[in-house]
């Protein structure tokens, strides 16, 4: 096994679409970074200069219906989660995501759009270790009956996700990850955003879910699947509740080595746990990748290869 070093992009690749809530066309760049950039938001289009944030947990400034970033000036990027579980779910360390508009692009309802850009881009490995977010004890919030828990795991990092919906056919599914780029391409980046359709009136007055369509999103009313093509995987639910997973707590601007377990939860549980979790200084520690290699020999995170409209489920934070 090789020393873990930190990655970025070899060049750049861009993706278009429409924004799942705003409805809006926006044209999407990820491209290289320098070493221990982490993750930078580079908004353009905007009246006078680029606007930057860094993808980190002190810059999530909403949680209800996506995760969105920004600074005080407002908002920058909504619905960032996909494209930044990609990032982290590839092994990429360090990259920068130009985007024209105010939401990321849902393409498909899934990450695959965004893993065909990476392999398009290149990945290629810089000269400073990968440090990670160890961490060492456990940490639980909960909001409602809605559960959120980092708790130390040997292994590299870990998702236990489970849902309960009252729609029938979600019901309760549960799934156990182990992250690597092989699982992350293989067991989640295809699995899309759903939702039902007697979520459409809420979420029109809310503002929301204005570019959604069977083509970016899978729908159920209370007795069937209305997606013509059907499910992906039996459990395609849940396992885009670990993508959400995934790309929320890329915002703890380094790899986490931990089991992160999540009960009926969503943006708005994820950053409240890391967000407790990063407050309690007792709780984690950085260490480069020759320590954690050491103390557990971690495997490899990164990779050097590498209709109508409708109602998602990205509104209330609830399952």
């Amino acid at each position: 096994m090789k020393l873990s070093r930190q990655t970025t992009l070899r060049s750049q690749a861009t993706v278009t679409g429409v924004g799942v809530h705003s409805g809006l066309p926006v044209s999407l760049t990820i491209g290289p970074a320098p070493v221990d950039a982490g993750y930078i938001f580079i908004r353009t289009g905007l009246e006078g200069a680029d606007r930057e944030v860094h993808a980190t947990a002190d810059a999530v400034i909403a949680t209800e219906f996506a995760t969105v970033l920004g600074d005080r000036e407002g908002p920058l990027v909504s619905t960032a989660e996909h494209v930044l579980a990609t990032l982290r779910g590839m092994g990429i360390d360090n990259a920068t995501i130009e985007i024209d508009g105010p939401e990321v692009p849902i393409m498909d309802g899934s990450a695959a759009a965004f893993v065909a850009a990476v392999d398009q881009a290149g990945i290629v490995t810089q000269s400073a270790a990968r440090r990670f977010i160890q961490v060492l004890k456990p940490v639980q919030v909960a909001i409602g009956d809605c559960v959120g828990e980092f708790r130390p795991f040997a292994g590299g990092f870990r998702a236990e996700v489970e849902i309960d919906f009252a729609n029938p056919l979600i019901g309760r599914q549960s799934y156990c990850f182990d992250l690597s780029a092989e699982s992350f391409r293989r067991e989640i980046s295809r699995a899309r955003t759903f939702g039902c359709m007697n979520d459409v009136a809420r979420l029109w007055s809310a503002g929301f879910a204005l570019g959604a369509s069977f083509e970016n999103s899978v729908v159920f009313d209370e007795t069937r699947l209305l997606n013509a093509e059907g499910l992906r995987f039996r459990d395609e639910c849940v396992r885009h509740k670990v993508l959400d997973v995934v790309g929320d707590l890329a915002l703890a601007g380094l790899p986490i080595l931990g089991a992160y377990r999540s009960v009926r939860g969503g943006h708005k549980l994820n950053h409240a746990a890391l967000t407790a979790l990063l407050s309690d200084r007792s709780a984690w520690r950085v260490v480069e990748s020759e320590t954690a290699r050491r103390s557990r020999n971690v495997a490899e995170v990164g990779s050097s290869t590498v209709g109508g409209l409708i109602a998602p489920a990205y509104g209330p934070d609830v399952s």
